[in-house]
């Protein structure tokens, strides 16, 4: 054999079907923001198991600066990434390093890498070392959108949440709420890979809003847990204390959002208030609530105009309780029959797992990318 034909043998022989099962074990990396991750699942039909799940978070470096400045979680990154990936390797039972030759213990069949959209500077680390691995071990990549990451995160199936009907796989079409620091959408997924936007923000996403709130509160970043946390706080309900602000477009025919506003609206509110460090959980609580209702009206609306037979939450704000318990109310009293999918916690933030699952159903249909032709693209949207 020579030795073009060697190689090429050893770039596709480790994606040869297993048994008769056929599943499929995928490398996560995700470096989109401010952490670094890694993550190795098992794939089988629509079944994604997490084997590990490493993630180095930098938000104590950030929180002096109230939010994430590029250079420094390059850096970071630089410093984590290929330890974090030996620590998810190693949890998962996987042998390193890996050869082609290699014929005991689990094997990696491909690697997921998140490409866009997010911090280029963070991209590229992720980038470079999928790269630099798909050649050293010859494997094929996947190359994932960051938003589809966050959807599949619905995905993962192997822990219990008591708001996901995990017994059931999910049915489409599905209508698809993510809401994170950077974007704010509602998505409809016909099967996968295959997305209409139906709406997003037009100007600061949700979790951008939730930071800002918190900052002209001086309550602490990230914003969405501390106001969550203020919001919590909130015990005094009288007329004289009541706090009450907007809730932006939430009857505009479309289904776009708009958070500015809002972010303005409480500024306002707390300059004319000379009391408002003594109602700072009132506060905290109407910002949340305003943006919770006109989330969770949209997407009830666009689930009914679409006929969605599935709603799915996604992205880090889906952490958020307030918002998770008004969805789940609002599925079940005015979605007859619809089925309501949010992630566990820990899949909702920037994680490697939900990665790799989108992997996973990606390498399915035998999406991959050259390591050659993989570039990080920071203004990526989501395509079929």
């Amino acid at each position: 054999m020579n030795q073009r034909l060697l190689r090429r043998s050893l770039r596709f022989a480790s994606f040869a079907p297993r048994n008769d099962n056929d599943y499929m074990i995928i490398l996560g990396i995700e470096t989109s923001c401010d952490e670094t991750a890694a993550a190795v699942v098992r794939g089988n039909s629509e079944k994604v198991e997490v084997l590990s799940n490493v993630v180095a978070s930098q938000i104590e470096i950030h929180q002096k600066y109230g939010g994430v400045v590029p250079e420094v979680a390059a850096r970071e990154h630089v410093l984590n990434i290929l330890p974090v990936v030996n620590e998810a390797l190693e949890k998962a039972g996987i042998k390193i390093p890996l050869t082609p030759f290699d014929k005991g213990g689990k094997k990696i069949d491909a690697i997921a890498v998140t490409i866009g959209p997010g911090l280029v500077t963070s991209l590229l680390v992720g980038v470079e070392t999928a790269k630099t691995l798909a050649y050293a071990w010859k494997k094929p990549v996947v190359a994932v959108n960051h938003i589809e990451g966050h959807i599949y995160a619905n995905f993962i199936r192997n822990d219990k949440c008591q708001m996901t009907n995990v017994k059931n796989n999910i049915k489409f079409p599905a209508l698809i709420l993510t809401v994170s620091g950077g974007h704010t959408m509602l998505v409809l997924m016909t099967g996968h890979g295959e997305y209409k936007v139906l709406g997003e923000t037009r100007d600061d996403a949700a979790g951008e809003a939730f930071d800002k709130a918190a900052q002209l509160l001086n309550i602490g970043y990230p914003g969405g847990p501390a106001i969550a946390a203020y919001a919590a706080k909130l015990k005094v309900k009288s007329k004289k204390l009541k706090v009450s602000l907007p809730r932006p477009m939430l009857n505009s025919s479309d289904f776009d959002f708009s958070f500015s506003g809002l972010k303005t609206a409480l500024l306002y509110a707390i300059q004319k208030d000379k009391q408002w460090k003594k109602k700072i959980p009132g506060y905290a609580a109407e910002f949340q609530a305003a943006a919770v209702e006109v989330l969770v009206h949209k997407t009830i609306k666009a689930a009914l105009t679409y006929k969605a037979k599935n709603i799915m939450l996604s992205g880090g704000v889906a952490a958020n309780t307030e918002l998770r318990g008004q969805l789940e109310a609002a599925v079940k009293n005015k979605l007859s029959g619809a089925k309501l999918s949010i992630p566990e916690f820990k899949y909702c933030t920037d994680n490697a797992a939900m990665i790799a699952a989108a992997g996973y159903f990606m390498a399915k249909r035998k999406k991959f990318t050259p390591w050659q032709k993989l570039k990080a693209d920071a203004n990526l949207e989501l395509t079929n």
